[in-house]
């Protein structure tokens, strides 16, 4: 049973990165209704992929970081769209997605130099972070008139996360996946 959960779990991570293919071209051919359903989709197989390895105790490391490249191509997708069906509130926000994604780029860069890979620390803030980033693009998506405040929390949330990954990369002298956050790495656990 856990080698059959461990690739059911790996198989819905790899969906999301082959889903991207199929956002990017739904974007192309602005294809809007099938990209919104399908991004949801894709939101909600991520929740159940990692609930799913917990459950079956199939975690990896390949999967972790499966998991990662995933999370992070579907968020930058979704950034895309939000670029292209609605570029005025692109604009708006230009600022703080732009030190967004300077933050990404700072904790990619930094990871890459010291472990010569992306990070899949999976902190409990980056998990808020993708909750949060997932009910702000699908709200905006699927509704006319989405309160901005969901904005802002998401990009609170997320500016945190990237914020204590960077300062994991510097704490942890070996790459780990699935790290609490820095308070659970002060207290040995």
């Amino acid at each position: 049973m856990a080698k059959r959960a461990y690739y059911l779990v790996n198989g819905i991570t790899v969906y999301r990165i082959i889903a991207v293919f199929a956002l990017i071209i739904l974007i192309v051919q602005h294809h809007w209704h099938v990209f919104r359903w399908l991004l949801l989709l894709s939101f909600l197989t991520d929740a159940l992929d990692g609930f799913l390895a917990r459950r079956y105790g199939v975690i990896s490391k390949a999967g972790a970081v499966l998991d990662s490249i995933g999370d992070d191509l579907t968020v930058a997708v979704a950034t895309i769209a939000l670029l292209v069906f609605d570029p005025t509130f692109f604009r708006k926000q230009l600022v703080i997605i732009v030190i967004l994604v300077s933050l990404y780029l700072i904790q990619t860069v930094a990871a890459l130099i010291r472990y010569r890979k992306l990070t899949s620390f999976h902190t409990w803030l980056a998990k808020i972070a993708a909750v949060s980033q997932g009910v702000f693009l699908v709200g905006l998506f699927f509704t006319a008139n989405f309160p901005a405040l969901l904005f802002y929390l998401a990009a609170v949330c997320t500016g945190l996360d990237l914020l204590e990954e960077t300062v994991m990369v510097f704490m942890l002298q070996h790459w780990e996946a699935d790290v609490k956050g820095i308070f659970f790495i002060r207290k040995g656990k």
